[in-house]
């Protein structure tokens, strides 16, 4: 299912919108969001009363908060109230949650000291999605307090301390067991480490939905669940041609395993045909491996000469033959940074305009030679051409340190993809795709920690590359190729554990991700990232 990721700016303007233009009244809004909030609640713990405590902020998400506690007291459950905020400072809404709790004689207090009971459930209602200052004194005192109660922690829309753009932690944060979000998904939930401190995250219709937009849609969305549409349509009465003819140039003298892991990847993502150009001491390896590969090899002795046409260069020659041959192109993986695998490169992205996926040591050598940058975008701005860089790569190619990469991981991708006039696959714990013609950008939330392992690169270059053979868009290789990626790895590491897991266990597991994909999706319910 798609789901749009939005700002805590842009569900401001759609809050607005809502109550302005549609005059759906802001306590109305406020009642509905509490409604779908003990409906989570009671999902996960049932619906027998338990202890309560509610800790408020003076702001409208604390409105919210003493919104699901009244309806829990209502419903039989021991709740008390902590207000962190002075009455009169607290916005209307909440002002008028404060007087109907008041008219039901509820127990208010100010401060957390005042609580002396153990509880069951705490709801997290200090701070929303408009947090804009590190938490200090009291509000620090506050969610340090929640941490350390033995009790089941609800946040109210986004774990207080968590900035709702970024998912960084502003000095501390509520580190939540649930999070029922309201209308959409926030950007700062699914990026890290903001994600961590979600627990199991719920988005809860309350009356802001896509009528709200005005006009005016979020940049950023994702897929969760089980998502169809993703794979190139297959012709029944195709044939091998049919389905893509894609060379993989992978692997040096000393790294085989790129190549292996990258032409099986391109095979298992449908493509009809793959041949591997690498290097002559990975040729038995590679046909073991991949027995349905053709394969053109080098000699890695006297280079230079080998590709030098003047020479009379066979190699050079063939490969020329094989760019003619093929409907893609990848270029990259464990091909090295020596001499050939420099002019491996400039003739992949000088002398042809097939589809394009560079992938690790092609990038690295991308990123020194400016001279082939431009080259890519005087002369290839109507090609199809993926980048995969993880974070280091993508810091070389941009001219920034990592750690200032991953801070703006929402905004250089695209910088960099209008740039190089290509599709970027930003590759991290949330990989992004950002393409230099499209108005959106994908955040990818499928696949865990077990797959930042050797070759996972590999394998998702390969992916990537397979679909695109198939005639797709670039933007839709790499997001179609991001997703099953990572699907195919949580469900290795369902099977094999995170810790136990290979990149090639990654391969093996790319059918049944397709497979799932193919099936009918399931029914309507609560949707849930985890």
């Amino acid at each position: 299912m798609k789901e749009y990721l939005v700002t805590a700016a842009q569900m401001k303007q759609y809050d607005k919108n809502t109550i302005d233009i549609h005059r759906i009244p802001s306590l109305l809004l406020m009642e509905r969001a509490a409604l779908v909030t003990v409906e989570a609640i009671q999902n996960v713990l049932g619906k027998e009363p338990k202890r309560v405590v509610v800790v408020a902020g003076g702001g409208n998400n604390g409105g919210d908060g003493l919104a699901v506690g009244r309806l829990l007291l209502l419903a039989g459950y021991q709740v008390d109230f902590i207000l962190l905020s002075a009455p009169e400072r607290c916005t209307e809404e909440t002002k008028r949650q404060l007087a109907i709790l008041q008219s039901y004689k509820a127990r208010i207090f100010g401060r957390m000291e005042e609580i002396t009971y153990d509880m069951d459930i705490v709801i997290d209602a200090v701070f929303g999605v408009g947090l804009s200052r590190p938490l200090e004194g009291l509000y620090a005192r506050a969610v340090s307090w929640i941490n350390t109660q033995d009790a089941y922690v609800c946040s109210i829309d986004i774990p207080s301390g968590i900035q709702a753009d970024t998912g960084e932690i502003a000095g501390c944060a509520v580190e939540a067991d649930l999070t029922v979000t309201y209308g959409f998904y926030k950007l700062g939930q699914m990026l890290y480490p903001g994600a961590g401190y979600c627990g199991r995250l719920v988005c809860g219709q309350m009356g802001i939905d896509e009528n709200s937009f005005l006009g005016q849609k979020p940049l950023w969305y994702t897929y969760h669940g089980i998502q169809k549409g993703l794979l190139p349509k297959r012709a029944p009465d195709g044939n091998k041609g049919t389905f893509g003819k894609a060379l993989v140039i992978a692997g040096s003298k000393q790294t085989c395993g790129a190549a292996m892991l990258a032409a099986k990847s391109t095979f298992s993502a449908g493509a009809g045909m793959v041949k591997v150009v690498t290097a002559a001491e990975n040729r038995d390896a590679v046909l073991q491996y991949v027995p349905e590969a053709m394969l053109l090899t080098y000699d890695t002795e006297n280079i230079e000469e080998k590709w030098d046409n003047s020479h009379g260069s066979d190699f050079r020659t063939l490969f020329q033959e094989s760019l003619s041959w093929a409907d893609c192109i990848l270029i990259g993986p464990g091909i090295g940074l020596e001499t050939m695998a420099r002019c491996l490169l400039k003739s992949c992205i000088e002398d042809s305009h097939l589809p394009l996926v560079i992938d690790a040591d092609g990038l690295h050598l991308l990123a020194v030679d400016k001279e082939l940058q431009a080259s890519m975008t005087e002369k290839n701005r109507q090609r199809k051409m993926i980048l995969t860089p993880h974070l280091g790569e993508f810091a070389r190619l941009y001219g920034c340190e990592t750690a200032e990469c991953k801070r703006h991981l929402t905004e250089y991708p695209r910088l960099l993809a209008q740039k190089l006039g290509c599709t970027v696959i930003c590759k991290d714990a949330r990989t992004v795709v950002a393409s230099a013609d499209s108005e959106t950008c994908y955040l990818n939330t499928t696949g865990n920690a077990g797959m930042a392992a050797a070759g996972s690169g590999d394998v998702l270059a390969g992916l990537v590359t397979g679909l695109l053979a198939q005639g797709i868009t670039s933007e839709e290789a790499a997001i179609s190729g991001v997703y099953l990626h990572g699907l195919a790895g949580d469900m290795t590491a369902e099977e094999l554990t995170q810790e136990a897991m290979t990149a090639g266990d990654i391969i093996s597991q790319i059918p049944s991700a397709i497979r799932t994909c193919l099936r009918e999706e399931q029914g309507p319910g609560w949707r849930r990232l985890c």
